[in-house]
């Protein structure tokens, strides 16, 4: 099992969250079977999403895709985004 976690800020997560919840088919096509998001409790808008994968390629193909990067830049992801790709133990 992979998982990748990204943390971003975004300009306005409502707006983030409808992007996000809108690429549900997005995410099913390229292997993440489980989903999570989480905010900072002092800050709204810095986000944790964790997702999981079967293996670290599919990994790598979400989240080098360009639409993935187009449906971040859809939802207001600011400046870079801190992604991490981690395998179980």
């Amino acid at each position: 099992m992979t998982l990748v976690v990204v943390r971003h800020t975004v300009r306005d997560y409502a707006a983030w969250r409808k992007v996000y919840d809108s690429v549900q088919p997005l995410q099913a096509a390229g292997g993440v079977m489980e989903q999570s998001v989480y905010q900072d409790p002092n800050n709204a808008n810095d986000v944790l999403v964790l997702h999981k994968f079967a293996n670290q390629s599919k990994a790598n193909e979400f989240v080098s895709s360009s639409e993935l990067r187009d449906a971040m830049q859809r939802a207001g992801v600011e400046g870079q985004p801190r992604v991490e790709i981690f395998e179980d133990a």
